[in-house]
């Protein structure tokens, strides 16, 4: 650890350990390692006592059914039902204020009013819109800088609190595959705190209904593969329409990436998601996944989205031949790793 990452996180819970009121923010269409760290964090300001505590997303409106059996302390809280302002915003894993979506709006509020705005996050690309950091892009999750701040807080983990760590690191790491050896063994040291890892992989990345089969199955009959694309390292893409995704969740639209980054020919996955229109254009959620050899997260902030050198993603505008050529162009400039 940094000196400098060592005094964000003192600076840090020195701010968490004065605060009474305080919302935390996860990205628009959370993963577990965005609601597994705000749920982490609020809960452990909730077992402190007489803290006003709410866990919050701008989209969807309601939790994603697979991470709701992270929320014990029932700290989540609908965009639509949360108060007018609050005295510390805390945004996860968000990297610029955009990821916020609609709730976007609050950070300048906030600091507009005189109360602070503290940024935990681990990726590259985070803008350091906050009033305080901890911001390291090394660390393989934002739930490994989560566990640092609830050491620093002296917070007791408990397996509720375990739980949503885990599940943020055994998604962000490809399942540990992307661990360091001191992230093994802060996962032995949530697992020591009662986490049983089966039940929560299960859950999270695992399962899917029925449904997902026929879809994953029209879906992935449209998928094409082009050799030379991904400058020479190959490009493998899939489309998931909205006829398509009708009769499934969200997670298992966001699971496709998952099947179509397995291809062995391609060292790049593209899936795009076709979201609700907000204007006369089509508009696509883009998932982009790379093995190593291209930085799909310059392709992505060419679309305006960002992310990790091997995992990235952007919203696009119109029609899916046209952001598929696009993001060739895109990942044709895009720097090797």
């Amino acid at each position: 650890m940094t000196t400098t990452l060592a005094q964000d996180l003192k600076d840090a819970a020195a701010l968490l350990a004065r605060a009474n009121d305080v919302t935390l923010l996860g990205h628009v269409r959370p993963d577990a390692d965005a609601l597994g760290s705000a749920l982490a964090l609020g809960r452990a300001l909730q077992l402190r006592g007489g803290v006003k505590v709410r866990v919050s997303v701008g989209e969807p409106e309601e939790m994603p059914e697979t991470l709701r059996s992270l929320d014990v302390g029932g700290l989540y809280v609908p965009a639509s039902e949360l108060p007018e302002s609050e005295q510390l915003l805390v945004a996860l894993d968000t990297p610029t204020p955009g990821r916020l979506g609609k709730l976007a709006p609050r950070v300048d509020a906030v600091r507009a009013a005189g109360g602070d705005v503290l940024v935990i996050d681990h990726h590259a690309s985070n803008v350091f819109y906050g009033t305080k950091h901890v911001v390291d892009d090394t660390a393989e999750a934002t739930a490994v800088l989560v566990f640092a701040l609830l050491a620093e807080l002296g917070t007791e983990i408990d397996e509720p609190i375990a739980r949503c760590l885990y599940a943020g690191l055994v998604t962000d790491t490809s399942g540990f595959r992307r661990a360091r050896p001191s992230t093994h063994l802060m996962a032995a040291k949530l697992l020591e705190a009662g986490v049983d890892p089966d039940k929560v992989v299960r859950e999270i990345v695992d399962d899917h209904p029925f449904a997902w089969l026929p879809m994953l199955s029209d879906v992935l009959a449209g998928a094409r593969l082009e050799p030379e694309e991904a400058r020479g390292f190959g490009l493998a893409y899939a489309v998931v329409t909205l006829d398509a995704a009708r009769t499934v969740r969200g997670e298992e639209v966001e699971a496709v990436i998952d099947v179509v980054r397995s291809t062995r020919e391609a060292g790049v996955a593209v899936v795009l998601k076709e979201a609700e229109p907000t204007g006369p254009r089509q508009r696509w959620q883009v998932s982009l996944r790379s093995t190593g050899g291209v930085d799909v997260s310059a392709a992505a902030g060419e679309l305006g989205g960002g992310g990790h050198r091997q995992a990235a993603g952007c919203t696009a505008e119109g029609t899916a031949g046209e952001v598929l050529d696009r993001l060739r162009a895109a990942l044709s400039r895009a720097p090797l790793l």
